[in-house]
């Protein structure tokens, strides 16, 4: 049976950048016609929590997906990162700081995997802002959607083939959890 799996990309943000790597890469997934699940994409999210949040909740109320993999560019990193956990953005200097982890076995998940990390640093950006809102929606409305957060790395010639086989091996991995 097919797994409805909805996952998200952001738009640029600097003037310099001619694209963003999550979207470069759910275009990708978008053109490949022997993926076995039935995925679902919001593309070019604005680069504002709020904004991105509400277009992201508004979708998985619409579809109510099975899973959930909200992806970001990481320049920085050279594979993919499977963030495990959210810490809120907005936290006053009073108040304890809120963090939600993902729910997924982040170790089965990456099992025959070629290069990808598991990281615990989101980016204190509108990465972090995002999944936190999402992992956060669905604990209080209690949906059992499970949700990840990847960041992809800039992609060329030499390592897009082996980033776009270890994206389809968690979506295919996600969808056997």
């Amino acid at each position: 049976m097919q797994k409805k799996i909805l996952l998200t990309s952001f738009d640029i943000w600097l003037s310099q950048q001619k694209s963003n790597s999550s979207d470069d890469l759910l275009l990708g997934l978008a053109k490949m016609a022997s993926l076995s699940h039935d995925l679902n994409f919001v593309h070019r999210l604005p680069v504002d929590v709020q904004l991105a949040s509400s277009r992201v909740i508004a979708k998985i109320n619409e579809l109510q997906p099975d899973y959930i993999i909200c992806c970001g560019m990481a320049e920085t990193r050279s594979q993919l990162s499977v963030e495990v956990l959210a810490r809120s953005t907005s936290i006053s200097i009073n108040s304890p700081e809120n963090i939600f982890q993902t729910s997924v076995d982040l170790e089965k998940l990456l099992v025959e995997t070629a290069a990808v990390e598991i990281s615990y640093d989101c980016g204190k950006f509108v990465c972090e802002g995002l999944y936190y809102s999402i992992l956060d929606y669905l604990h209080q409305s209690q949906l059992s959607i499970k949700c990840i957060f990847v960041h992809v790395p800039i992609l060329n010639p030499e390592n897009s083939l082996e980033i776009i086989a270890d994206f389809i091996l968690i979506m295919n991995n996600l969808a056997l959890l």
